[in-house]
């Protein structure tokens, strides 16, 4: 049981190609803007049609193009959640739930409408119309009409990205519950990696309508299979480089020819290596004899933010590092004060944490 896509959409100047499986797991998926998350789920809602391949919900065939079966948008028990709510203005929001459920008898479109509003703690507001709510009341009402029909499957598309910070938090931890108690596939659809990594237990990160990952949201942060990957994860510090032997011993150019020594021996497909921000550490120049990967560094600039700071280093042969490529750590503050005026800056690039993509 659950949700399986095999399908590819060719346009003039774009094809998608999407084959992957869904459990009941939320299950994420993540990309810049045009990478084809959105119209992957077009084409499972029946909003669009594939080229080719082939949409399996629940062992029901939903799409599939050797055999033309195209089961219409209606039928394919699936409630989609749009990135604007698209809420009907002249409803209001008990009709809005109640749209998707409306051949049903009255008794049971009630019933169905008062637990939907309970459960988004809207039960005050339900003669109210969508331009008398917040933001986040909308946002609810919405997740009540995609729910209402007892679907499926549950798509998601960027539904937090018209709220602020604040609201967005807030609305991230009543989905987690809500998704908690629904028993069908969901899919949620985001280009905010923090979004996808608190809500979702799988994450699929697509590029240039393309999958370049698939995997568990732990792993997938810790290491990233390849370059698109690490950079929509939010790796800072991801480049090429060139392994001395197949002993995990490498030579990082754009990092002044540094030799760093990784835990995992070479693989063919590798070129690339990669640390996050937050895993390198300032040392003691003491430490150099007991940690791998020690280097003298060169602190060109740096950013503060609210609470912690973005340092940009130069390490190895200055003269042969990129002037345009800096590492970047991130520290709190209060470390930064503690070391920001030391004569000599010692980065910590941990064996444990880098990590080799293709």
């Amino acid at each position: 049981m659950g949700l399986l896509v095999d399908i590819q959409k060719d346009f003039a100047d774009f094809s998608l190609t999407a084959n992957f499986q869904v459990d009941q797991r939320p299950f994420g998926i993540l990309g810049a803007s045009g990478s084809g998350k959105s119209m992957t789920l077009r084409c499972i809602a029946g909003l669009t049609t594939p080229t080719k391949g082939k949409i399996i919900l629940n062992e029901r065939t939903l799409f599939d193009s050797e055999v033309k079966i195209d089961v219409p948008a209606r039928h394919r028990k699936i409630g989609y959640l749009f990135q604007n709510y698209a809420l009907f203005p002249h409803l209001t929001v008990e009709q809005n739930i109640a749209f998707g459920i409306r051949h049903l008898p009255k008794k049971e479109q009630q019933q169905r409408i008062t637990e939907k509003l309970q459960m988004i703690q809207l039960e005050d507001l339900r003669k109210r119309f969508p331009y008398q709510l917040s933001g986040g009341q909308q946002q609810r009402v919405a997740l009540a009409r995609a729910l209402v029909t007892n679907p499926e499957a549950l798509l998601l598309d960027e539904p937090f990205s018209a709220l602020d910070n604040h609201l967005r938090r807030y609305m991230e931890q009543e989905l987690i519950e809500v998704l908690k108690q629904y028993e069908g596939v969901a899919l949620f659809v985001t280009h905010n990696l923090e979004e996808a990594y608190h809500v979702c237990e799988q994450i699929m990160i697509m590029d240039n309508g393309k999958i370049v990952a698939n995997q568990g949201r732990e792993e997938l942060f810790l290491d990233p299979p390849t370059f698109a990957a690490a950079q929509l994860t939010g790796c800072k510090n991801v480049t090429e480089m060139l392994p001395i032997d197949k002993s995990g011993t490498y030579v990082v150019p754009k990092w002044g020819n540094v030799t760093l020594c990784v835990p995992q021996g070479f693989k063919q497909g590798h070129k690339y290596i990669g640390i996050r921000d937050h895993h390198i550490e300032f040392v003691d120049q003491s430490r150099q004899s007991e940690l791998d990967n020690v280097f003298l560094c060169e602190v060109v600039g740096y950013e503060e933010g609210p609470h912690t700071v973005t340092v940009f280093v130069q390490i190895g042969d200055q003269q042969t590092a990129s002037e345009e490529y800096h590492l970047q750590i991130e520290v709190y503050k209060e470390r930064w004060r503690e070391i920001s005026n030391s004569p000599n800056f010692y980065v910590h690039l941990p064996v444990d944490k880098l990590f080799l993509c293709s």
